[in-house]
């Protein structure tokens, strides 16, 4: 795949593993939604995973691009070396700010200034101390991921989240069956083990390419040398880029909460977000696609735009035939478990959404091109401008206009993902140029 040609169907089998991944991922949040909407006290358990979700997404956040880097750096021993010392530490790091989080004076003091009821505070609290194993898990896992998939081994990536998944409804039913135990202790375990197991496995999976890296077998051509200052040029306006993302989660649930019909607000949200993280995660997987099959000098880029203009118009349409006819009653409250009245918020904010999947494919396919190129830093900028307009719009839609949240933050979410889009079309443009 990396010679002088590349054809649309080895784009499609290497991207569809990878796809799938990030599809059952995807899947795994309206599962758990569904889940817990079927337990007891589910209007408050719901909007508890939500909230617990949120800030497990922000703390773990920095780790997510270990993924892309690890496709994008690692070509030798040194280079393997190098990056997972600074994984492990970046893991630790996070690990120990997720422990100060969960501190009840930290916690209580966080809890209040985002304005969550006190009953959703307590039930958060709970499930965010059962998901301390989220950030090293997710990180030690993207960091083997990246290896798989620098070297074509992309079904296994997604042999991983089978299992993945599999724990998770193990887990799940177990879990379910403690009578002492409320719905979002049900889901805040179920990630948690789900994730630890995949982590373990996906190690497992690399065990061939490490010993062969280890050995000195694997040498590949760098421009690059992997010291720890070059690592942190190349990642730091990566992981900034992760949280700035990560961070409008949270954010719109802390505007949730000063909103009109908060509680309800944060119920459906997890699962609209749920809904459509379906069909954005195609565009989510696509981005170590492009990393790894653009070619030494960016010869394929034609090929990849291509099939990423045919994969954004497939994901936008699929989400539109669930928001705009009837199948969306019966997502939201036979698939989902929503009572009407929870479904009755969440109709509108998933037909502004409907367009959404194109974004994302857009932005995966130019963030793949800038950081083939190593140049990482318009992607941060980018994010800024994403992030402070959902900032703007929820405040001025909220505060301003008293919409109702949930409208209110996914018109938020859109138009943002529009502005960085836009920001990134002279750099992506600029780095095909050169070409």
């Amino acid at each position: 795949m990396h010679g002088s040609t590349l054809t649309y169907r080895q784009i499609f089998l290497f991207w569809l593993p990878l796809a799938g991944t990030w599809l059952m991922m995807a899947v795994e949040g309206p599962y758990l939604a569904a889940i817990i909407a079927r337990l007891d006290r589910p209007t408050e358990n719901l909007a508890a995973f939500g909230v617990a979700f949120a800030f497990a997404i922000i703390i773990e956040a920095p780790v997510i691009m270990l993924m892309t880097a690890a496709t994008a750096l690692v070509r030798s021993r040194h280079s393997y070396l190098a990056l997972r010392r600074f994984a492990y530490g970046l893991g630790a790091i996070l690990t120990g700010a997720q422990l100060v989080v969960v501190l009840p004076p930290v916690f209580a003091w966080i809890a209040d200034m985002v304005g969550l009821p006190p009953e959703v505070a307590r039930l958060t609290h709970q499930g965010l101390a059962i998901m301390l194993p989220w950030p090293v898990a997710i990180g030690y896992r993207r960091f083997q991921q990246g290896l798989l998939i620098s070297h074509n081994l992309t079904r296994r990536v997604a042999y991983g989240t089978v299992l993945r998944l599999v724990t998770m409804s193990i887990v799940a039913l177990v879990v379910s069956r403690i009578p002492s135990l409320q719905g979002v202790h049900v889901g805040a375990a179920a990630l948690a083990v789900g994730v630890v197991v995949e982590a373990v496995a996906s190690r497992w999976m690399t065990r061939e390419i490490v010993s062969k890296l280890l050995d000195g077998q694997l040498e590949r051509a760098s421009t690059t040398p992997l010291t720890l200052g070059a690592i942190a040029s190349f990642y730091l306006p990566l992981a900034l880029t992760s949280v700035l993302a990560m961070a409008v989660q949270p954010m719109v649930t802390f505007f949730m909460g000063q909103s009109r019909f908060a509680l309800q607000s944060l119920a459906v949200l997890p699962v609209v977000h749920g809904l459509t993280f379906i069909f954005r995660a195609l565009g989510l997987s696509y981005q170590e696609v492009g990393i790894a099959l653009l070619g030494d000098r960016r010869q394929h880029y034609r090929q990849i735009r291509n099939f990423a203009c045919g994969l954004a118009v497939t994901a936008a349409a699929g989400l539109g035939l669930i928001a705009y006819t009837p199948l969306a009653s019966i997502w939201f409250l036979d698939i989902s478990g929503l009572t009407p009245e929870l479904s009755a918020f969440a109709f509108r904010p998933v037909q502004i959404l409907a367009l959404f999947p194109v974004g994302s494919v857009w932005m995966a396919f130019q963030r793949a091109v800038l950081v083939h190129a190593r140049e990482t830093t318009s992607i941060t900028w980018a994010s800024v401008a994403e992030v402070a307009t959902v900032v703007t719009v929820l405040a001025v839609t909220i505060h301003s206009l008293s919409w109702v949240g949930a409208v209110a933050a996914a018109t938020a979410i859109l138009l943002g993902r529009i502005v960085g889009n836009l920001w990134l079309i002279k750099p992506a443009i600029g780095v095909a140029r050169r070409a």
